[in-house]
């Protein structure tokens, strides 16, 4: 496990950046263009990116941010 220490500004600027990548994947999961393999790795890429932004984000955010079956496996 690893640790660091950031200010209240710092926290704020990883929780923009996260919310900014997680808008951008939901908003490309419901593309239809896109391959279901890449759909995968991007559900891949949210859930590590929402694992983090569980440790910054508010508990609302947090519920607003959690994949639903909408973006989920069964509609790719």
């Amino acid at each position: 496990m690893l640790g660091f220490l950031i200010d209240e500004r710092e926290r704020q600027e990883i929780e923009y950046l996260l919310k900014r990548e997680m808008d951008e994947i939901l908003f490309d999961l419901k593309d239809k263009r896109i391959d279901k393999i890449v759909k995968r790795a991007m559900e891949e890429r949210y859930k590590i990116l929402f694992s983090l932004f569980k440790r910054v984000g508010t508990h609302r955010d947090c519920i607003k941010y959690m994949m639903t079956s909408t973006y989920g496996k069964e509609k790719l």
